[in-house]
């Protein structure tokens, strides 16, 4: 799994070891983090872009990301696209939660899902919020949902 920052400079090592290198750069500065996860996508004729981010936010001052893009050719409904969002969120969250608890940084999984049943992808969200909570992870919809519906959206826009 290729990942890169948002520079779009390629991460050369394994996610795991360039998060605690950041983990271990962050925390020597004084910076308390928590990481928050989320992914988007886009559907563009018979493909769809999904970009995943690992946000690592500095308590009170700003943070940075990394990345992962992939394409998806396989036509789903509106309500297993996001779920299919949930997933690879939830497969990097795992990824990296026991690091993250070495070193005690707070984790959330961000769906971009709205909470307001007007819209199509809320038909989604007690799945996904069953399906993050169940694995032991903090859950943070829309609008507080800034990872995936913000940061991930940039990459897939």
């Amino acid at each position: 799994m290729t990942w890169k920052k948002f520079s779009g400079e390629v991460i050369q090592s394994s996610i795991l070891e360039e998060i605690e290198k950041a983990i271990i750069r962050e925390s020597e500065n004084g910076f308390k983090l928590k990481v928050c996860i989320g992914t988007d996508s886009q559907v563009k004729g018979a493909t769809t872009d999904f970009a995943t981010v690992i946000v690592l936010l500095r308590e009170h001052h700003g943070g940075f990301m990394y990345i992962h893009q992939e394409k998806s050719t396989q036509q789903v409904s509106i309500k297993e696209r996001m779920l299919m969002e949930v997933q690879k969120s939830i497969e990097t969250a795992y990824s990296i939660c026991d690091l993250l608890d070495i070193y005690d940084v707070a984790l959330e999984v961000h769906a971009d899902i709205n909470t307001n049943p007007s819209f199509k992808s809320n038909k989604a969200l007690n799945d996904a919020m069953g399906y993050i909570l169940s694995m032991g992870f903090i859950f943070k919809a829309k609008p507080e949902a800034f990872a995936s519906s913000t940061c991930a959206d940039k990459m897939v826009h």
